[in-house]
């Protein structure tokens, strides 16, 4: 009858895990036999015992042991039941003749080492980055934001029977031809982008793109373009390949297109949401752009990166789609959020330029995993991308416009903001003094996470010293105020008295009868930290009305009175809806309002139409 065993003492199920009953039960019985814990010519239970004794249903024990059967861990005897397998020696861990390991020196590698990489410059995310309350890290993701069912939807048809047929076969340098067809017309005509089959080669995800084009288009006597700030590793790619490096400036318009470009054999560019302030190239730009690589006769290299996530506006065409002489090598890849696991990315240019893409990817990686290019094909056919495309912008746009929410009102005098028309992160210009990487470790201490900026700089200054980024994929809505507010105390600690205060303002201290003629009827001028206009009317029986952006697109009313000398005011939606008094100072045209702890808090400038103001000199204090 063989050895009965006791083999169900040791199994034990998790109900609340994601992975299935019958997974786990098939999962635990092959490692009970393959650790000898169930040994050989054993019996099992029998499916209704074993599934009396783990409380699971008959069915589920009996498709693990069918798994196992055709696996050949376990065998039937006819009348008999089902038995631990013989001669399973060969596949348990530890099989076969060892020999103990001596200890021997080892070699000096350093000497042998002909060309060694950098250690990657910047922030590094720390691997429990889940753990901290206010993770504002842009590009790792929260878990709600993953497309889950949709994804092992594309998983599970790329690997059926059919499928497997066709992409199992070793197509040599061939990449999945449904995938390029997805890419051809779902991706690129959102960008504008007219392709053919053989102008599109898959890569794994846009680095090893930008590597492969630098091992063929770069060489020693290249002058290569890149944005200042930029990609670090980009500039460690081009300088192994000994390149002379043109570091170009970046401002609110993207790249700057001037005679600094003059002389460069390569221009590698990130239009869409420059990497890293988000910036995007203005139309004018790009056509400038064209035109001046037409007149050096350069190669344009295009990053796409967030193409996907213009949320505020859909943005100009593509630099490809402009081209009218094939001089623009595009480069992207899928949704970000997929990137980590998926890393599939693709590029469009000529077919002579990817022949050769394709012989140097092949002595690499050969070809990306082509059943990822099937389950990415099938996501894409589904609808499933454009489905996560529309979820993540109006999460992620929600999310930006808490962001600029909350700098606007925990840091309105402390902070200049650059938003773009999309991308998950904002780029952040602190004061003056600021020490941005003490800022991120005293942060950290207490929970906030934030992008110190310094390393994207080929020649850092203090610009880079003081500016950070703040992501938004990695933390719900919920928490985006309360990390800011976080931040803003940390940032005030740090930067000791560095804001203005009520004690030692220069101005008129407004009270009383001055505080009421001065604000009532009054229109106050100034600007978010995000760079838009606003205009706030103060109505003499204390009714209040904001516009804000360059055509009054958002908007709000509230209410405003005096007490105790004090301005106070309330919007409807605006500063969270919450009401807020200030102490009231006025220098020259300026308005300035004071916290009841003496901080500055923010300042206006009044319209030409106020009357009667009253002189200002040193203020008063009481």
């Amino acid at each position: 009858m063989g050895r009965r065993s006791a083999i169900s003492g040791i199994l034990r199920l998790d109900r609340e895990s994601e992975v299935s009953l019958q997974a786990q039960l098939r999962g635990q019985l092959a490692s009970a036999i393959l650790s000898g814990a169930a040994p050989e010519g054993a019996r099992l239970p029998s499916t209704r015992g074993l599934a009396e004794a783990l409380g699971v249903s008959r069915n589920t024990v009996s498709l693990a042991y069918a798994q196992l059967l055709n696996e050949g861990l376990v065998a039937g005897r006819e009348r008999s039941g089902l038995f631990v397998a013989e001669q399973l020696a060969a596949l348990r861990p530890g099989a076969g003749p060892t020999q103990a390991r001596q200890p021997v020196a080892g070699l000096a590698w350093r000497p042998r080492l002909k060309g060694r990489v950098a250690r990657p410059a910047g922030f590094r995310c720390p691997p429990d980055w889940r753990r901290y309350p206010y993770p504002f890290v842009d590009g790792r993701f929260d878990v709600s934001a993953y497309p889950l069912n949709d994804w092992r939807e594309a998983s599970r048809l790329a690997l059926g029977a059919r499928d497997i047929g066709e992409w199992s076969i070793d197509g040599g340098e061939a990449d999945d031809p449904l995938l390029v067809e997805e890419i051809r017309t779902k991706i690129l005509p959102r960008r504008g982008i007219e392709a053919r089959p053989e102008e599109i080669l898959v890569t794994m995800g846009v680095q090893q793109a930008l590597h492969a084009l630098c091992e063929l288009l770069v060489d020693r006597k290249s002058r290569v373009a890149v944005e200042e700030p930029g990609y670090p590793d980009l500039r460690q790619m081009l300088r192994r390949r000994g390149a002379s490096l043109i570091h170009q400036p970046v401002d609110g318009e993207g790249m700057v297109v001037d005679e600094g470009l003059k002389g460069a054999d390569l221009i590698v560019v990130t239009p869409s949401h420059q990497f890293p302030t988000g910036a995007t190239l203005s139309l004018a730009r790009r056509r400038a752009l064209l035109a001046l690589a037409r007149e050096e006769d350069a190669v344009i290299v295009e990053d796409d990166i967030d193409a996907d996530a213009n949320y505020l506006d859909p943005g100009p065409p593509a630099l490809k789609a402009l081209d009218e002489e094939g001089r623009v090598i595009y480069a992207a890849g899928l949704s970000k959020i997929l990137s980590p696991a998926l890393r599939l990315g693709f590029v469009v240019a000529a077919p002579e330029l990817l022949d050769e893409l394709r012989k140097l990817r092949r002595l690499t990686v050969r070809h990306p995993p082509m059943t990822n290019q099937r389950a990415a094909a099938f996501f894409l056919s589904l609808g499933h991308h454009d489905a996560t495309l529309l979820r993540l912008a109006r999460t992620f746009g929600q999310r930006r416009m808490a962001l600029r929410d909350a700098l606007n009102h925990y840091l309105p005098q402390f902070v200049d903001v650059r938003l773009s028309e999309g991308g998950t992160a904002v780029w952040v210009q602190g004061p003056p003094g600021l020490d941005a990487r003490r800022l991120a470790h005293e942060a950290a201490r207490r929970g906030v996470l934030i992008e110190p900026v310094d390393a994207y700089f080929a020649r850092p200054g203090s610009q880079a010293a003081s500016a950070f980024r703040l992501g938004v994929t990695s933390l719900p809505l919920d928490r985006i105020r309360p990390g800011v507010a976080v931040l803003a105390q940390v940032a005030r600690e740090l930067t000791g008295g560095a804001e203005e205060r009520l004690e030692t303002a220069r101005g008129a201290r407004l009270r009383g009868e001055d505080l009421r003629r001065v604000m009532s009827g009054a229109t106050l001028l100034y600007r978010t930290v995000y760079g838009e206009p606003c205009t706030i009317e103060l109505a003499q029986d204390g009714a209040m009305i904001g516009r804000a952006g360059y055509a009054n697109e958002d908007r709000d009313a509230g209410r405003w009175w005096i007490e105790d000398d004090v301005w106070h005011r309330q919007w409807t939606s605006w500063a969270y809806g919450e009401p807020a008094g200030f102490h009231t100072v006025l220098e020259g045209r300026t308005v300035k309002w004071f916290a009841a702890d003496g901080r500055l808090i923010d300042s206006g400038v009044l319209a030409e139409a106020t009357p009667d103001l009253p002189e200002t000199g040193p203020i008063e204090h009481s």
